[in-house]
């Protein structure tokens, strides 16, 4: 079966379960991290791996490949019960339920493509947005059950296979997503040498009960959602966003060299003593949040970015990264777009990062909670940059036995506008810089950011 206006035709579909002896029933409560991204567009992930050249070596046959990797999946899925649970809201429950009964399993599609696997996995290279759609899954979503994941392994015969995973935003961040398919990996390269066992970094944590809601935000949450177009409106359909026309994906490199150069200049520029944030995260994020908006030419007199900060530790009591659920809390950034434009934009944009970091620690992470979900509506109407994904992540280290990926990609981008973070393919503690713009303003973009990178110099 071929799926409609794509190069890939079904070849298998699956359903996995975890290992027998079968797992008992298993339930999350969802917290207040959960339940602010109750409707938000599923998080899509594409990982492309390319093969040796001797494809006839029975180690690269696709057989053995899949056999390896659906096996290796069912033994994950013994760590990780809830990505082939489902989302339900029963009429007597407050709040979504997220659990896992005995005979639920998770959806595995298997096609095969004729696209140009080289092309379609080249790094630095400019692709149509949704070239990359049928390569990944969707996931399954109706009014009364959703469900946590789904993957979609592509075989492009004689170059190599991608890998792509729909998530559900209720029930995991990025930390969580990136470690379920490190875990996968690990297992998958290592079984039958330590069977199923997972090192301790890998190993998700699932108590709810360090997380407390002294503020009553999940119930809070929960009822700003039934109250969205109409009463009671206890639907877990998610919000259909649409990828822009003429839109343009591309994928830019911040190397480390860049970087610490970009961190001379400004403080070869305002003085060493700065009370600038000057990570790598700053700087790359003001660096393409000034790209962007020159780019972009930004008419609004405000520009505004959102990111996402990691509060596992800095919970009282801390959670371990392990952690499995979403424990995220965003940091609104605003600049003024004339300063943004200006010769120093880039000191702008970090003086505004790093004012709004400040306050974010300053305030403590639940200000402003109330209005956690009406922020998240605000993508379906109006333009809030956001940032996915980290370059700390380490997304190149996902290595299921056949090497490191040739190309990671966060493909859910072009419907929510984001710009995407991952460690550079190339190594070295750069940056990978993902988005997508309709093509004259990538065009722009691209050479704005190339010239600059070129010169070392002001953007």
């Amino acid at each position: 079966m071929a799926l409609p206006n794509s190069s890939v035709k079904v070849v298998q579909v699956c359903r996995v379960a975890p290992p027998l002896p079968a797992s008992p029933d298993h339930s999350l409560p969802l917290t207040f991290f959960d339940i602010r991204w109750l409707r938000f567009a599923p998080p899509q992930l594409l990982y492309f791996y390319k093969l040796s050249s001797s494809s006839n070596n029975s180690t690269f046959s696709f057989d053995s490949i899949l056999d390896k990797l659906k096996t290796s999946l069912s033994l994950t899925l013994k760590h990780f019960l809830p990505f082939a649970g489902n989302l339900t809201w029963p009429q007597d429950s407050l709040k979504p339920i997220l659990s896992y009964v005995q005979g639920d399993t998770l959806l595995l599609t298997i096609v095969e493509s004729n696209a140009d696997f080289d092309r379609l996995s080249s790094n630095y290279n400019l692709l149509e947005a949704q070239e990359y759609h049928p390569l990944v899954p969707q996931l399954e979503v109706s009014h009364e059950r959703a469900a946590v994941m789904a993957l979609q392994i592509t075989l492009f015969p004689n170059k190599g296979f991608s890998i792509g995973a729909a998530m559900h935003k209720a029930v995991l961040d990025g930390l969580t997503a990136f470690s379920f398919l490190k875990s996968w990996a690990h297992i998958c390269k290592h079984q039958g040498l330590t069977s199923s066992s997972l090192p301790d970094q890998l190993k998700p944590f699932y108590d709810r009960s360090l997380i407390q809601d002294q503020k009553g935000l999940g119930t809070l949450f929960a009822n700003q959602y039934q109250a969205m177009d109409g009463p009671n409106n206890r639907s877990l359909m998610v919000w259909e966003l649409q990828v822009p026309q003429d839109a343009i994906r591309g994928t830019f490199e911040l190397t480390r060299a860049f970087i610490q150069s970009l961190r001379g200049n400004v403080l070869a520029a305002i003085g060493s003593d700065t009370i600038l944030r000057l990570s790598t995260f700053s700087l790359a994020c003001a660096y393409t949040w000034v790209c962007l908006v020159k780019a972009e030419e930004t008419k609004e007199d405000k520009a505004r970015v959102i990111f996402s900060v990691d509060c596992r530790s800095r919970l009282d009591p801390p959670l371990p990264a392990t952690y499995f659920g979403n424990c995220l809390v965003g940091c609104l950034v605003v600049a003024e777009t004339k300063g943004l434009l200006g010769e120093d934009g880039l000191v702008v944009a970090l003086t505004a990062i790093s004012e709004a970091l400040r306050n974010f620690e300053k305030k403590g992470i639940l200000n402003g909670a109330e209005n956690w979900v009406s922020i998240l509506s605000s993508v379906r109407t109006g333009r809030l940059v956001g940032i996915a994904g980290s370059h700390q992540f380490g997304a190149y280290e996902t290595d299921f036995g056949w090497g490191s990926p040739s190309k990671v990609e966060v493909v859910s981008i072009d419907r929510t506008g984001a710009i995407s973070f991952t460690d550079s393919k190339n190594g070295g503690g750069g940056v990978d810089v993902g988005l997508v713009l309709k093509k004259h303003h990538m065009d722009a973009f691209a050479s704005l950011f190339a010239k600059s990178l070129k010169n070392h110099s002001r953007i």
